[in-house]
């Protein structure tokens, strides 16, 4: 008997492999885009998390009125902040402390030391945790020579020898698709975040330190 409507038709096998085909072409056209996406965030959290950690070292040496200092450390795990830390111009990893935390970085952030080898962190951040694939290069100011380390005094200003003038932050994979910043310090201790692959000296993310060595 009819009843008026039409019996609903399924989907054929063809036409469910036509559309799974169609899928597949555009998840395999597009996942390139998300995979360059994805560690381009990786890039900016990382240079967001360092020019953090070097404006709390710098806020940090005026508000005790005292030296305080930022330094890059390298870890066995760049994901895990223990005491394998290493001072390097390398690391993607920083601790801001009143002492030197090279092999001390477990040390839980504190205003009084527990022991003579507290190194009296102020704040860390171990870098593997949002982007394995990220790398960095601190250098002084005129890229010469490496840096790992810049001490404030506290009236805000760099007060130590070789000091880091700029850290370079991109992928691993050197590519134009990958974004490469830069975090600048002046010796007047004012730093700032700005982008390489800006050339137009009015632009606001121009890098005035152009210097392109990174030892």
């Amino acid at each position: 008997m009819l009843t008026g409507r039409r019996r609903a038709r399924g989907v054929t096998l063809i036409e469910l492999a036509v559309a799974l085909t169609v899928l597949a072409l555009l998840m395999f056209a597009v996942l390139p885009s998300v995979g360059v996406w994805v560690r381009n965030t990786q890039v900016r959290n990382t240079a967001s998390s360092i020019y953090a950690g070097l404006q709390v070292a710098r806020n940090e040496a005026i508000r005790r009125n005292a030296a305080i200092r930022f330094s890059l450390v390298s870890l066995t795990d760049s994901a895990v902040m223990n005491n394998t830390c290493a001072l390097s111009n390398t690391g993607v990893s920083w601790v801001v402390s009143v002492r030197d935390p090279s092999s001390q970085c477990q040390y839980v952030p504190s205003n009084v030391a527990a022991d003579a080898n507290d190194p009296m962190i102020v704040d860390k951040n171990a870098g593997g945790q949002g982007g394995r694939n990220v790398v960095t290069c601190a250098n002084v100011a005129d890229g010469s020579a490496g840096a790992d380390t810049v001490v404030f005094n506290g009236f805000g200003r760099v007060d130590n020898g070789t000091p880091i003038g700029f850290i370079d932050v991109t992928n691993e994979t050197l590519s134009n698709d990958y974004r490469r910043f830069r975090i600048e310090v002046a010796a007047g201790g004012a730093v700032r975040m700005c982008d390489l692959a800006v050339t137009s000296t009015t632009d606001a993310r121009y890098c005035p330190t152009r210097a392109t060595a990174c030892s």
